[in-house]
């Protein structure tokens, strides 16, 4: 009896097998056809109008506008390399590494001008500085020439010369002879000690090396033994997905898991763990981040919370949780290929955009808080998917005044920057940098015959709701109250420069320090304003308040609820 019944059970699940492998068959073979059928179609279309078109075709330029097209309607990662890109592909996603002088360009009115150094390369080694006029190039005058014809004379081989001719201030050009170095931008682009003897390592990115550098921070650091450590991804988009791994097991034991990866092909399915002893698996940490934190800089974040090992401080990031593969093309050229989506250790995913649901006009839509689920932290805490890493403690992000911004966007920050440079031989200390009033008013002067017209938020109201009364012919009728608010703002604005003093103080700081002490002077001036930094040093302090967020007590038990995070989103705006 036995027997039979097990006979009678294997005929059926071999005829379903049969039948299932004929339906996959069938479907593989159909989108075999489908595949020859369209790209006969589109090599077809090509070549008719690459032989009857009335004007000549850049052809290389037709297809990849076409491929363009084809990628675009799936997301903005997966992108096709030309071989006339590739180079300027390693610089963003592999590494920032090239022939060259040590110092980026911006052009302005036709001419060409330093905007930053670099520490320790010729250009710095050279005492070439920002602000600097950049009037030749190996003979080569750079008059109406673009940044990208400038950087494109100014990189080369290591080891080969190059002259540049500059002009500072109302001084006579200087001939600089130098000998281009190879230029390797760091990931880490800060690392030292902040207020309460806490380790500062700030990540610009997650490009090759990147754990070594953190790991290399993290030693120095420790030599000072530190309170704590604070992470700061702020800003950081991401980049190689293993180094994110690395960085995490510095903090975490061996054989735990960060990220698995999930996608339509089970042979991307990856898993990775931690594979050795962590470097400082006790110390308070705090990891920073913001709305432009994304992909690998989240990786870090969801684990660490996810793992009850930091504190997150900030704003929610950014909400990319996709993972791409490059795949090598013919003629020296590639593509960018979404493979997977990746998953935090509680089994989250934080993409935020559902690219594979569009609206009708193409546009992408947010995950709708009804798919969005709740997952539990190591702790118990509870987390959820579909919207990026809410953080533990939420910092209202600092948005500058219209005046800030402008007097930014038009250069006379940068330009101001520059005459104090020039007037000031020597800074002591970038950290004690604190404008005096004087000198404020005197940056006040340094205004008074330059252009920074602006519109604030109110009078651009003002001007819409006159536009809408002249529409519907009702100006007439309040125009006089126009008048009398326009005056106002206008006396109002006179006044910016003092009301908003505080700011302006901040990024001119910011910008001076840059002229004696370059990306680090920025940190350094930038410490005593920064709010993030100064809460994260607050709460290693307070031990209490850190065992309770990482216990998930009272109000720390929730992180990022849909309806809680979009109020605090809410109050965010309001306060703007």
């Amino acid at each position: 009896m036995e027997k039979t019944n097990k006979r009678s059970y294997k005929r059926p699940a071999i005829i379903a097998g049969t039948i299932a492998l004929a339906v996959t068959a069938f479907g593989f073979n159909d989108d075999l056809f489908q595949i020859s059928k369209n790209l006969d179609v589109f090599s077809s279309v090509y070549k008719e109008v690459h032989i009857n078109y009335v004007d000549d075709i850049n052809s290389a330029k037709m297809v990849k506008t076409g491929v363009d097209a084809m990628l675009e309607g799936l997301d903005p990662y997966t992108e096709f390399v030309p071989e006339s890109e590739i180079e300027e592909y390693k610089l963003h996603y592999v590494s920032t590494q090239y022939g060259g002088i040590g110092a980026s360009i911006f052009a302005r009115d036709g001419k060409v001008y330093i905007s930053d150094i670099f520490t320790g390369f010729p250009a710095q080694r050279a005492d070439i500085r920002q602000g600097d006029q950049l009037v030749k190039i190996n003979d080569i005058d750079l008059a109406g020439k673009t940044s990208d014809q400038v950087s494109a004379l100014l990189k080369g081989s290591k080891g080969a010369a190059i002259k540049l001719l500059l002009k500072r201030d109302n001084e006579a050009p200087v001939e600089k002879n130098l000998i281009r170095d190879e230029i390797k931008q760091p990931n880490v682009v800060y690392s030292g000690m902040v207020d309460g003897n806490m380790g500062y390592i700030k990540l610009n990115k997650f490009l090759e090396n990147s754990a070594d550098e953190v790991t290399n921070a993290l030693v120095a650091i420790k030599k000072n033994n530190p309170n704590g450590i604070i992470l700061d991804l702020r800003s950081n988009g991401g980049g190689i997905l293993q180094e994110a791994v690395k960085i995490v097991n510095l903090f975490v034991a061996k054989d735990v898991l960060v990220v698995s990866q999930k996608g339509k092909i089970k042979e991307k399915n990856f898993t990775y763990s931690t594979v050795s002893a962590p470097m400082e698996p006790n110390l308070p940490l705090v990891v920073l981040v913001n709305s432009r934190s994304a992909s690998a800089s989240e990786i870090v974040a969801g684990a660490l919370q996810d793992l009850d090992r930091a504190i997150i401080i900030g704003q929610r990031s950014y909400g990319k949780g996709l993972v791409q593969q490059t795949f090598n093309l013919p003629y020296n050229s590639l593509v960018k290929v979404t493979v997977a989506k990746y998953y935090v250790p509680s089994g989250r995913c934080v993409q935020a955009l559902d690219y594979a649901h569009r609206k009708d006009d193409g546009s992408v839509i947010k995950v709708a808080d009804s798919l969005i689920h709740e997952f539990k932290t190591k702790n118990g805490r509870s987390v959820y998917d579909g919207s990026g890493i809410y953080p533990d403690i939420f910092v209202k992000q600092e948005r500058f005044a219209n005046i800030t911004s402008t007097l930014v966007n038009k250069l006379l920050i940068f330009d101001y920057a520059t005459k104090y440079r020039n007037s000031h031989p020597k800074l002591a200390d970038a950290r004690s940098l604190n404008l005096t009033d004087a000198e404020y008013n005197d940056f006040v002067k340094y205004l008074a015959d330059k252009n920074y017209a602006y519109s604030t938020v109110t009078e651009k109201m003002l001007n819409s709701m006159k536009t809408e009364a002249t529409r519907e012919k009702q100006f007439n009728e309040i125009q006089a109250e126009y008048d009398a608010l326009k005056n106002k703002l206008a006396a109002s604005k006179k006044n910016d420069l003092q009301v908003h003093k505080e700011e302006i103080k901040q990024v001119l700081e910011n910008e001076i320090a840059s002229r004696y002490f370059y990306e680090k002077g920025r940190y350094e001036a930038n410490f005593k304003y920064d709010k993030e930094l100064d809460e994260a040093v607050k709460t290693m302090q307070n031990k209490a308040q850190l065992a309770s967020i990482l216990k998930g007590e009272g109000t720390f038990k929730t992180i990022g609820k849909p309806m809680l995070a979009m109020a605090a989103k809410k109050n965010d705006k309001d306060e703007d």
